[in-house]
Formats: C-alpha cells, sequence, structure tokens
C-alpha cells in the first residue's frame, strides 16, 4: 500500500513530456505543471504559428505566457525524493529475484535489455493513447469553431446579398418615379398641344378675315416647349455598374477562397504528430534504404541504362526502345521502377554537367516538352537541379536557389506518411540541400533528368 502510494505519488508530479520527475518545475495559466526545459522546447517549435498550447489540456495562449517556477511544486520533488522516491525509481530499474538480469552489467544487475524496451514502448503506447484523445478533442473544438466562423461568413454574405438587391430596389423606385413623373407632364403638354391643333383646325375655316386675324395670336401662342431629344435613356445599361462591381467582388471572393482553402487544406492535412523524427546522421538513414532500379518503358530514347537499370547514361545515338504509353516523348526523363512507399532513403551518383534528380507522381504527362512534363515545372514533381552553375531546387515551376557546395552523391530522404521530402549534399557528413514539407496525394517515383550528351547518374549499393 504505501508502494502504491510513492507511484500515486511520483505520476502526479511528473512532467507528461519527458515523464520524469519534474526539473525546475513551472505552472502554465491553464494550471498544468512541466519541467521548464521541457515547455519551453515545446513552445519553441510552435513560435512560427505564434500561438501556444497546453500539451494535456490543448488550451491556447496568446502571447506565450512567461515561466514562473513553481517553488511549492519544486519543495514537494524534493522532499518525496528524500522519502525515498528516488530510490524507488532506481530500484525499479535493477533485476531483483524475480527479473532476468542483464548479462552485461558488471556489478549490481539492471534488468535485461528487452524488458525496459517493453516497458519504454508501452510508455509510448500510453502517450499515443493520449495523443488520441486530445486529437479528437482539437478536431471537435476545430469543426465547431469552423462551422461558427463559416457561417458566420454565409450569414455577413446573405445580409449583403440583402443590403445590395434592397439598394437596387429602392433605386428602382426612385428612378421609376422620376420617370413616371416626367411621362405625366409630357402626356399633359400632348393634351395641350391636341387642344391648340383643334382650335387651330377650327380657326382655319374662319371666312371672315378680321375674326381670324383677331382670333390667331390667342390661339397660335404655345408655351415654351422643352426638347424631348435632351431626354436621356439608357434601356441597356440600367444598373450596369452595380452588376459589375457585384462580378468583381465575386472574382475577388473566388481568388481569396481558393488561395484560403489551399492553406486550410494544407493546415488540415501538415502531420500533427511524427512517431519518428527525421534522422540526424547517414547511419540513421540507411536504416530506410530503398535500392532504385530504373523502368525502362519511362526512359526517353536517348537515355541508356545499365548494370540491371541502376545507371543511366545520355546519348547522341537513340536507343532501340519500343513504342509504350509510359516513355518520356520529348525531355530525357525517366522513372523509377519501384513506387516509394513509407519511410525511405536512396542516393544518387552523378557525373557531368546537367543532372535532375526529382520525386514525381506517376501520373505526371509523358508525351510532349511542354512543363507538364518536365521535372519541378508543375505540381506533380519536385526537383533538384545541378549544374556547373549555381543549383537549384523546382517545384510548380517555382524555384528557390540552393545555397554552399553541392556534392557528386545526392541523398534522397522520402516519409510519405509524414510529407516529409528531404535532399541532402552526401559527402564526409551529411548537408542538408533543401527540405519539402507537404502532403503527398498520390503514388511517387525517383526520377531523372539528364540533358547533356555523357552526364551520367547511378544508384549505388547502400551500405
Amino acid at each position: 500500500m504505501e508502494q502504491k502510494g510513492v507511484e500515486l505519488d511520483q505520476e502526479m508530479i511528473s512532467c507528461s513530456i519527458c515523464f520524469d520527475l519534474l526539473k525546475d518545475p513551472v505552472t502554465i495559466p491553464c494550471g498544468h505543471s512541466y519541467c521548464m526545459s521541457c515547455i519551453k522546447t515545446q513552445w519553441d517549435g510552435e513560435d512560427m504559428r505564434n500561438l501556444h498550447s497546453c500539451p494535456q489540456c490543448r488550451q491556447t495562449f496568446t502571447p506565450r505566457p512567461v515561466l514562473v517556477k513553481n517553488t511549492m511544486m519544486a519543495v514537494l520533488v524534493e522532499q518525496l525524493k528524500k522519502t525515498g522516491l528516488g530510490a524507488a525509481a532506481a530500484d525499479h530499474c535493477y533485476a531483483g529475484a524475480e527479473d532476468v538480469a542483464c548479462d552485461v552489467c558488471t556489478g549490481r544487475k539492471l534488468k535485461a535489455k528487452i524488458q525496459q524496451r517493453i516497458k519504454d514502448k508501452q510508455k509510448d503506447v500510453k502517450v499515443l493513447q493520449k495523443e488520441v484523445e486530445i486529437i479528437s478533442r482539437s478536431a471537435d473544438e476545430a469543426v465547431e469553431k469552423s462551422n461558427r466562423i463559416l457561417t458566420e461568413l454565409i450569414r455577413l454574405m446573405e445580409e449583403r446579398r440583402c443590403d445590395v438587391e434592397k439598394q437596387i430596389r429602392s433605386q428602382q423606385e426612385t428612378e421609376v418615379s422620376r420617370v413616371k413623373e416626367l411621362e405625366s407632364k409630357l402626356e399633359q403638354e400632348i393634351t395641350e398641344l391636341r387642344r391648340k391643333d383643334a382650335e387651330m383646325d377650327k380657326l382655319s375655316h374662319t371666312h371672315d378675315h378680321n375674326q381670324f386675324l383677331h382670333q390667331y395670336p390667342s390661339v397660335s401662342k404655345l408655351r415654351k416647349d422643352p426638347d424631348s431629344s435632351g431626354i436621356d435613356v439608357r434601356p441597356l445599361s440600367y444598373f450596369e455598374d452595380v452588376m459589375t462591381a457585384v462580378s468583381e467582388l465575386r472574382d475577388k471572393l473566388r481568388h481569396s477562397l481558393t488561395e484560403g482553402w489551399t492553406n486550410i487544406s494544407l493546415s488540415i492535412t501538415q502531420p500533427q504528430v511524427l512517431l519518428q523524427p527525421e534522422p540526424r546522421t547517414r547511419a540513421g538513414f540507411l536504416q530506410y534504404p530503398r535500392q532504385i532500379t530504373l523502368d525502362p518503358n519511362t526512359a526517353y530514347e536517348c537515355l541508356s541504362l545499365s548494370e540491371e537499370n541502376k545507371r543511366v547514361t545520355c546519348m547522341i545515338q537513340t536507343q532501340n526502345y519500343p513504342d509504350h504509353p509510359d516513355r518520356f516523348s520529348k525531355l530525357s526523363q525517366v522513372l523509377s521502377t519501384q513506387s516509394l512507399t513509407g519511410r525511405c532513403y536512396w542516393e544518387v551518383e552523378w557525373r557531368g554537367g546537367c543532372v535532375c534528380v526529382a520525386v514525381a507522381y506517376n501520373n505526371i504527362k509523358r508525351k510532349g516538352n511542354s512543363d507538364e512534363c518536365r521535372f519541378g515545372y508543375n505540381d506533380k514533381s519536385w526537383a533538384l537541379y545541378r549544374n556547373n552553375s549555381s543549383p537549384e531546387f523546382r517545384h510548380n515551376n517555382a524555384r528557390i536557389s540552393v545555397s554552399g557546395p553541392v556534392s557528386s552523391r545526392i541523398g534522397v530522404y522520402l516519409d510519405r506518411t509524414a510529407g516529409i521530402l528531404s535532399f541532402y549534399s552526401v559527402s564526409d557528413t551529411m548537408t542538408l540541400i533543401h527540405r519539402v514539407q507537404t502532403s503527398f496525394t498520390k503514388p511517387l517515383h525517383a526520377g531523372l533528368h539528364l540533358w547533356k550528351n555523357g552526364d551520367t547518374a547511378y544508384f549505388p549499393e547502400l551500405q
């Protein structure tokens, strides 16, 4: 019972980030406590979004809260260490009578390598189970807030639609009233003119010349007639300016919504949980080796494949390839036979002046020499171009200059699930050239583009 109490206390004063006893404990505004270094590291990674959250309850804080040491928690940790918690934690690692002892340890034996790894994995499982709960809760909150925001936007659009309709109808009434008033005035003038016309006609039949001369001035006198041709009518342009303005607004909103949706979609598909970080050393990358062979059915006619389709050379003379729908017809490019899945790493050795190392969707266009076919010039491919001048990275025809030297061996690391694609310069060390963070939606293949006679590239065995 006493040991159970110690375990409970240890859990209460443990950091939920590192799962160790709290070191320099701090409490954030929501009430949860962490090691100062752990929460700093956590929030440092969130600074790009300027929105900081609690790893447990996911409450967000803006701006970043100032961390103040939790003196009471620090004292509690020290007291429990003195009462045997530290010793209990250490004893938990040493092999007892019923435990399997390590064959390597000297002196007091620790529990075997395997059991500790099991416990570590079990700890990871608990972390992931908690993360599932947090993800689900965060997703529910995101759906609720997104629905509220988008509903508000729809309501605002509906209000503006009603406002435009009211203003148009109001202006319609004003214009119609003005026209009706003018129409009534013209009708009165027409009546007056008809009356005068009848009087003139009657006067013209008078045989008494004296009477005619006497009555004519009063009958023929007319009020000044406004020029009817001065009335400005625009039967085809009423409210044309309004329709033009609304159309322009529609186009702007459509453009904004398209861009906004792209950002929203990328934000949603951006992986939040990376179960395994990207390796930092070549030995780490070599845990995920992928041997690449080139597909002869995709090779341009001037590309010669050799060494079991692991080497490609750009030639002047054409090769005797049969017609195939997958073949690049105008660009000296070739794709791998293998589809790239999961986490994988491969290397490319190149010789010559101009070589492109690429990754592309399997549905990239093959026929013609348009940008839809060329690696890096469309949204279906990512390409590192290496030539005698400065190297550059291309995607969707956007060009990014690459600083620093690039060796003759390029390492390519892909984590398709996490959406990570990295290019490295491989020599005595691994130097990152460029990293892509995106969402891959279709099967991927490795690709090469060589366009000068004698240029060659090779996929070596990874050791």
